[in-house]
């Protein structure tokens, strides 16, 4: 089974092995993104439904923050661990998994703190709303506590990934996803015998399918990975490897949490508009995550199949590689904005909302989703520049895309708004005029990246 995946990735062709590898890790990332649309619409119709779902969204920035540090540290692994393979070199991708293990309690034991003394502090600095604090502070602690379903699910997602075993990380994904979305009525609503227990509810199911996830995650590497070799040895933390990772990992994880912070800043710009803003954003944001989601499942698969052919030193497969990512993922970005603007109203309308708020998030879908094709083409390359250990240069886009061109303009656009809600609109035009820039930076990005990685191969 071994040898069988090493062939594959160094030998099936690019076209078909992006199709195999790519469409049970976009399954898998479109589930994420669906339960935490699930969760949200059995939110929005518990008593108090749009206050608890502006808790949520004041929560989320966290939530992202941590699926960041754990996908993120898992890209770091991926990448180095199918390079590894690519050399031949089944004793350092057996560290570099078993470096990612450490790793993964390392960042468990980091947000278990955050959970207990900083999730309070944390939500005061976005609401003084004692209702929406309260319920914000409640789910937010429940995910931080039990964040070793998160955190450790990203890594052995990537482990499994990285040496060809994308089924088995769609089964542990799917299998997470009806578990949270199984348990939300039942623990929000208080059904079969379960107390009711609104948003805590909701974020137990959560943690309830991370964890899940995770275990089935962990059974498959230790029962199907037979590419690295598994024991505490390969535990035992190695500084250069962990180097390693991060050197390639760091630059995935700011671009994941530049998410988180560019969600708490708009969080924060918003409110000062209106409340009815932040809570039409956080609902847009986990509607939208739907497609991205699925762009970046490709992109999670573009990085490892050109990272094993730059591992081998074939140009015409990192090319394929490049050529057939973009394609691909402009397609997905493409398909997704015609299904938002044809089903804006019904989408939007799932949620139990107030009739300026749903007016507010139905406009915030139909303008955002115009930027998705230019997404497609920053999230694809991101993918590649990342394979090249080109790092920096991904980190550049990320940067661009989520901070630099959304923040000062969405702050901008909100003093058109003043009182007037009818003019909320304009804030939307932040997202594509954003995407347009970055995506245009992306191309410039990658001819540089052309010259110095591949072309001298």
């Amino acid at each position: 089974m071994e040898q069988k995946s090493i062939e594959k990735m160094g030998t099936t062709t690019i076209k078909k092995l992006m199709l195999s590898m790519g469409i049970p890790v976009i399954i898998s990332m479109m589930l994420q993104a669906l339960y935490n649309i699930v969760d949200s619409a059995f939110v929005s119709n518990m008593e108090g439904g749009e206050s608890a779902l502006n808790a949520l969204t004041l929560a989320f920035p966290v939530q992202m923050l941590m699926v960041a540090i754990g996908i993120g540290t898992g890209v770091g692994v991926n990448v180095l661990l199918a390079k590894s393979l690519g050399q031949q070199d089944k004793e350092k991708a057996s560290k570099v998994a078993g470096n990612a293990i450490f790793l993964g309690i390392v960042i468990t034991v980091i947000f278990i703190l955050f959970g207990l003394f900083g999730v309070k502090p944390y939500i005061a600095t976005q609401t003084s709303n004692q209702i929406i604090f309260d319920m914000a502070v409640r789910y937010l602690q429940i995910c931080c506590t039990c964040s070793i379903g998160v955190v450790f699910f990203g890594i052995f997602e990537k482990l499994l990934q990285a040496t060809g075993l994308t089924v088995q990380s769609t089964i542990a994904q799917i299998s997470g996803a009806i578990i949270n979305i199984v348990l939300d009525p039942i623990m929000i609503y208080g059904l079969l015998g379960c107390p009711a227990m609104g948003v805590a509810g909701a974020a137990y199911a959560t943690i309830s399918g991370q964890i899940a996830s995770f275990l089935i995650a962990l059974l498959f590497h230790f029962k199907s990975n037979k590419s690295v070799d598994k024991g505490m040895k390969y535990i035992k933390p190695q500084a250069e490897l962990i180097k390693g990772i991060y050197a390639i990992g760091l630059p995935a994880i700011i671009a994941q949490a530049l998410m988180s912070f560019m969600t708490y800043g708009i969080n924060i710009i918003l409110v000062q508009a209106n409340e009815a803003l932040v809570t039409a954003y956080g609902l847009y944001y986990k509607i939208q995550q739907f497609i991205l989601f699925a762009a970046f499942g490709l992109r999670d698969t573009i990085t490892p199949i050109v990272s094993f052919s730059h591992g081998m030193g074939n140009k015409k497969r990192i090319l394929d590689g490049l050529r057939y990512g973009v394609l691909y993922t402009i397609i997905i970005m493409i398909a997704g904005t015609i299904v938002l603007e044809l089903f804006a109203d019904p989408l939007c309308s799932v949620f139990k909302l107030s009739g300026t708020t749903e007016s507010l998030c139905i406009s915030a879908v139909r303008i955002i989703s115009i930027g998705f094709a230019f997404a497609g083409i920053s999230i694809s390359l991101q993918g590649v520049l990342q394979a090249l250990d080109c790092g920096l240069l991904s980190l550049t886009i990320s940067i661009s895309r989520q901070l630099l061109f959304v923040l000062p303009i969405a702050w901008i656009f909100t003093l058109f708004i003043a009182d007037n809600l009818s003019n909320a609109w304009i804030v939307w035009l932040t997202f594509p005029i954003a995407e347009i820039i970055t995506g245009a930076m992306a191309i410039g990005l990658m001819f540089k990246a052309h010259k110095s990685k591949i072309k001298s191969l």
